[in-house]
């Protein structure tokens, strides 16, 4: 949940900038400065982080895996208070729920990474749980504004790939995830050509995202060559930084861009961070399971 509003903050002040851009401006861009096209103060985050802490509040309300209900109105809510930015498609998703109850938007081919942006509260709320309660979590949550076979593919594929971190399964797991990806949707192939300045559009995303985790060594250098990517940098970023903090922890967070992060933002970070852990199926057996032998 840090690592993502990490990636969230520093790619806001280079989001739709291209690369040849953000050389120009900055060399590297590699500190949480703010500004950008939204003018953000240091450290600010933007939908990414907030939506992803609006999903985790209605897992925390529920204590279990929530409604599509609730996850429209946690969304609606959220919408309410006027965030510092809000994609299209999510804004049709919620106003449709407003106007006619609609908890799943109709299939379409718009394939935007909105859904796949804030999965992070089901990914650790289901560490431990059979993959096809994780992969319904998962998809309950994107379809209220997304509905699309890839943006399903990849936000499935990100749950599976924090589960694989979360577990220990290391770097190469993770990847094993892109590449089963990649293998059934050829457009997320990643390894053939470099995707400079990526869209919103899912494909662009994970396409930059699984480049920059294969390429890289390490959650800042990840993030670094993300976001210094251009396009949706704090998307791209805070998907990053949602997979690389689950297999770097809290401990091997840099510091710099840890304590750059808004203070209100860094605390509710982990404030539902560890409640959703703590819904966890993988938790929940080994408390049991320290008790028993404690007994």
């Amino acid at each position: 949940m840090l690592g993502l509003a990490i990636g969230d903050a520093l790619g806001a002040t280079v989001e739709f900038m291209t690369p040849r851009e953000i050389a120009a401006q900055y060399g590297v861009h590699d500190r949480i400065r703010g500004g950008g096209w939204l003018r953000l103060p240091p450290g600010e985050v933007t939908d990414d982080t907030t939506m992803s802490f609006a999903l985790a509040r209605a897992w925390l309300a529920a204590g279990r895996a929530p409604s599509a209900e609730q996850c429209a109105a946690a969304f609606d809510a959220w919408m309410r208070a006027r965030p510092v930015d809000i994609g299209n498609t999510v804004r049709r998703g919620i106003v449709r729920w407003r106007l006619h109850g609609s908890t799943e938007a109709p299939e379409s081919d718009d394939a935007g990474n909105g859904g796949a942006m804030r999965c992070v509260a089901a990914a650790l709320a289901t560490f431990g749980a059979p993959e096809d309660e994780a992969t319904a979590a998962a998809l309950i949550q994107a379809r209220v504004t997304h509905h699309n076979r890839l943006t399903d593919a990849a936000t499935v594929a990100l749950v599976r790939m924090v589960h694989t971190a979360l577990g220990g399964g290391g770097l190469g797991g993770v990847l094993r995830h892109a590449h089963e990806l990649a293998a059934a949707h050829a457009a997320f192939a990643f390894r053939d050509k470099r995707c400079d300045n990526p869209t919103g559009y899912i494909v662009d995303t994970m396409r930059a995202v699984c480049q920059a985790i294969d390429g890289n060594d390490g959650f800042q250098a990840v993030l670094t060559d993300l976001v210094n990517r251009g396009g949706d940098a704090d998307t791209t970023g805070a998907i990053a930084g949602m997979v690389m903090g689950a297999l770097a922890g809290e401990s091997a967070l840099p510091a710099h861009w840890r304590q750059a992060v808004k203070v209100e933002a860094r605390r509710e970070a982990v404030r539902l961070a560890c409640g959703l852990i703590e819904l966890a199926p993988a938790m929940r057996r080994a408390e049991f399971a320290a008790h028993a032998y404690g007994r």
